[in-house]
């Protein structure tokens, strides 16, 4: 008995090696699961950076943090609040009360938009310092963990300096009853 090969015709070869090509191409071109799920589950903290940051230099108890929080991803990131082994550390905003400008805890933190940023200035928003055990020097760096919604953390380092303003008044709880 005499045994044959089968070789297989121009076109069927010709398909073979397009679709070998093919499978490469999409290999190539198509992040796997696992990327897809990193990408998908970024963290805030992961998302967000601050610029700019810098702490007002103080010989009194009380200082704040300034920058630029910004947002690289799609999805808004929540900073719901802060800690530093340098004092007490509460999210505040700058309202006006009885014609005065007052500053006050904002509980419900900031929202840094997607794809966009959310600024602490003297002023308006900021990161305020309290209870702080020495005074703040100009060149000292001070560090911040900044909490997000998600439970992500993000380490911020500021640096003081000089600052001529900011003499908002300060009313624990707000400006209720005003």
């Amino acid at each position: 008995m005499r045994k044959t090969r089968h070789t297989p015709t121009l076109p069927a070869r010709t398909a073979a090696a397009l679709l070998g090509l093919g499978l490469l191409a999409a290999c190539g071109t198509e992040p796997d699961a696992d990327e897809a799920a990193e990408t998908a589950e970024a963290t805030a903290a992961e998302s967000v950076v601050i610029t700019d940051a810098w702490v007002k230099t103080t010989e009194e108890d009380m200082t704040a943090l300034f920058g630029v929080l910004e947002n690289a991803s799609g999805t808004e990131a929540h900073l719901v609040s802060a800690e530093s082994d340098l004092g007490t550390v509460e999210l505040h905003e700058v309202v006006e009360a009885g014609g005065a400008m007052v500053m006050q805890e904002v509980p419900d933190g900031f929202l840094v938009p997607a794809e966009g940023e959310h600024e602490l200035t003297p002023g308006g928003d900021h990161i305020m310092l309290m209870g702080l055990a020495a005074p703040v020097v100009a060149g000292d760096e001070v560090a911040v963990t900044l909490r997000f919604e998600d439970g992500s953390e993000l380490a911020v380092t500021a640096v003081a300096k000089d600052f001529e303003g900011g003499d908002e008044e300060y009313r624990p709880g707000g400006t209720d009853g005003m």
